[in-house]
């Protein structure tokens, strides 16, 4: 995934951002038990988010110190193994493998090399989490088959694409229950999924612009792309207010308050900081101190 959806820490309540580093570590420790080490390279802030929607609201659930694979010789507080968890853990193994299959196919020859060698480590793990969640595994499939007819065709549209990236992303509901919440969330998942490619879009415009590739909003508005920003952020918005809609229908309990935070002030800042140029600048940063942020 993109690591788009995250938390601004620094404006969390103490025990909201306990909660969320809980969180992040939980997953951490949930991947390595269910795939090995190598899976916990793959852990994305994006998934925390998932963990959060799928957690039931009548839970806090449990958190316990636990070693940090990173430093060993740390203890993290983590969320302790639980459903929730374990599905945004074989999720993110799944949309990992896809998309590194996706590289292979549409990347230049060191993307293909690295998709390669990436795949021959994940298969195993794959093949655990599609037999675990074939509905999801067949949803990425296909999604991102249909991805890529229209990015071959230079498809001049923000939505067609936008959509389907977004229903791989509600395809992570699928086995909620009940039904009506199973239905918020996978509203507020795909109103995320659109928000995450168009802001992904914008923030890669020059860089698919200078190498040819294909860009939703370069192919929908060639030259005068830079000049629909605020069009774009029009959309952008739209998306998370449905999503905010959607949130407010029910009651997350335990989780209301950080759930909250994430779609009110988490997305907007990152959103901001992509449309201000701030974001990748920041990303460079964190990879030469290889320090991962959960601020933006």
């Amino acid at each position: 995934m993109f690591g788009y959806v995250r938390a601004v820490t620094s404006q969390l309540s103490p025990e909201d951002a306990r909660r969320y580093r809980g969180i992040y570590c939980g997953l951490c420790r949930t991947l390595g038990e269910r795939y090995g080490r190598r899976a916990q390279m793959i852990l994305n802030y994006d998934f925390v988010f998932l963990a959060l929607l799928l957690a039931p609201p009548e839970e806090a659930g449990e958190f316990s110190l636990h070693p940090c694979p990173a430093k060993p010789w740390k203890k993290k507080d983590c969320w302790t193994a639980n459903p929730a968890l374990e599905t945004a853990a074989d999720a993110s193994v799944i949309l990992t493998w896809w998309k590194l299959r996706d590289a292979i196919r549409d990347g230049d020859w060191k993307e293909r090399s690295a998709g390669r060698a990436a795949c021959l480590a994940l298969r195993s793990h794959y093949e655990k989490a599609a037999a675990l969640r074939p509905d999801f595994d067949r949803t990425v499939r296909d999604c991102l088959e249909e991805l890529h007819q229209l990015e071959e065709a230079n498809t001049p549209s923000l939505d067609r694409p936008a959509d389907t990236f977004a229903r791989i992303l509600q395809g992570a509901a699928i086995q909620m229950e009940p039904a009506a919440r199973a239905s918020a969330a996978g509203q507020i998942l795909y109103h995320v999924g659109r928000w995450i490619y168009l802001t992904d879009a914008w923030d890669d415009l020059e860089e698919d612009r200078k190498t040819g590739s294909y860009n939703p909003i370069l192919a929908r508005y060639g030259q005068e792309a830079q000049d629909r920003k605020d069009q774009l952020r029009d959309t952008l918005h739209a998306s998370l207010g449905i999503a905010d809609t959607a949130f407010s229908l029910l009651d997350w309990g335990e989780w209301e308050s950080l759930l909250g935070h994430i779609l009110n002030t988490g997305l907007p800042a990152v959103e901001e900081a992509v449309f201000t140029g701030q974001w990748k600048q920041r990303q460079r940063g964190n990879q030469r101190t290889n320090h991962k942020e959960t601020t933006v």
